[in-house]
């Protein structure tokens, strides 16, 4: 078992559950959205509030914050933008017709899904929509972007003439069991992913090697190439829903209502480490310097060695599930239901665990020069060899 760790910091400010949390691209900020509907803005550097936006009329779903504006959905339809320095209400994207549960800023667009069974693409500067995706029978859980420009070749890009406009592609999750992939400038359907038996609940894109995973309540992940559409495998070996991905130098690791995680190498499907020790199910993963971190249900966060599926450390001290986890300059932070931040040092442990793949990678060389002198030794005896044999 892991050794508990104690929290550096408690951050109690909300008044409610916190739902989401979000780091800035530089690092520098935190956004994390609430049950009691607002948002407040954290700095890194002090760990200190220093943002307090107020003005959706109901719960907070989920929030993304960029360097220099912050966006949150809520159960109130609505989406809206803040100015991270003074705090003021930029923008009201208004449009949908129930809970706005998922965001996604790309470029310039803002989209959003909804449990009114619909897409949207917003122009982040206009407070306009530009688009509206309709085709699926149920709410729109998790999304994903990406460009054709990614993916296709030269001569495929010619085949879709009438999307040379944009060729911006919004991927959507739904519990009609369905993934579609829609370009954003007409809002045509261009994919409809087929084969999963319950909810989507999480996408995860990996735009150079043309692939999407989608992890779903019935027990599975599956990997398509989203060009062709066609599913390219099926990870069966979880034994509850997949709620979270994470993808690292192609692995791919999926948290379950199951109370594990499971590493696969995407490359051949293979499942290659289990990581267990969970009393509940795991709402969020983060790989960090070799390090996989968990929050769970069991309102605890724990850090695993990532090779070895080893528990290193537990960190104790949230009270409900925890619904997020964000790793900046080695200081762990975990957002709960029990409408806390916690901020952990996780400085230790990375230490650690840099001393011990340091070591890892020097045995190896050691044992990779071995084998080169072997080989060296034995080809020289074959050249002996073969030359006895000439003579």
């Amino acid at each position: 078992m892991g050794n508990s760790g104690s929290a550096v910091k408690v951050c109690t400010d909300h008044q409610g559950g916190i739902n989401w949390l979000s780091l800035s691209p530089d690092g520098q900020r935190l956004l994390t959205g609430s049950e009691d509907g607002t948002a407040r803005l954290w700095s890194t550097a002090d760990s200190q509030c220093h943002g307090h936006f107020q003005g959706h009329e109901s719960y907070i779903t989920f929030c993304h914050l960029e360097n220099e504006a912050a966006f949150t959905c809520s159960a109130d339809h609505t989406i809206r933008k803040w100015d991270v320095v003074t705090g003021q209400c930029l923008a009201i994207y208004r449009g949908h017709t129930s809970i706005v549960n998922r965001i996604l800023v790309a470029k310039d667009y803002l989209f959003s899904g909804s449990y009114d069974r619909t897409a949207r693409c917003w122009s982040v500067d206009k407070e306009k929509q530009i688009q509206e995706f309709r085709g699926h029978r149920n709410c729109v859980l998790t999304l994903a972007h990406y460009s054709s420009r990614d993916v296709l070749e030269e001569e495929e890009e010619e085949e879709e003439e009438e999307e040379k406009v944009s060729r911006d592609l919004l991927v959507t999750g739904s519990t009609d069991c369905t993934v579609k992939v829609w370009w954003v400038s007409s809002g045509r359907c261009y994919q409809t992913l087929l084969g999963h038996t319950g909810a989507v609940l999480c996408l995860i894109l990996d735009a150079p090697n043309r692939e999407l995973f989608s992890g779903s309540t019935d027990y599975t992940i599956r990997t398509w190439n989203i060009v062709t559409g066609e599913q390219l495998k099926v990870f069966k070996e979880h034994q509850g829903s997949v709620i979270c991905l994470e993808l690292v130098n192609r692995h791919l690791y999926s948290g379950s209502a199951d109370r594990t995680v499971k590493c696969w190498f995407v490359d051949t499907g293979e499942r290659i480490q289990t990581y267990k020790a969970h009393k509940h199910s795991v709402s969020s993963l983060k790989y960090h310097a070799g390090i996989l971190f968990t929050g769970s249900g069991d309102a605890c966060a724990r850090a695993f060695n990532s090779r070895s599926g080893v528990l290193q450390k537990i960190f104790r001290g949230h009270k409900f599930i925890i619904n997020c986890i964000q790793i900046h300059n080695e200081l762990l932070y975990t957002a709960s239901h029990d409408g806390t931040l916690r901020i952990w040092d996780i400085r230790g442990i990375c230490k650690r665990n840099k001393r011990r793949l340091k070591k890892e990678r020097s045995v190896q060389g050691r044992s990779s020069q071995k084998g080169s002198l072997s080989r060296l030794f034995n080809n020289k005896v074959g050249c002996m060899v073969q030359q006895e044999n000439r003579e």
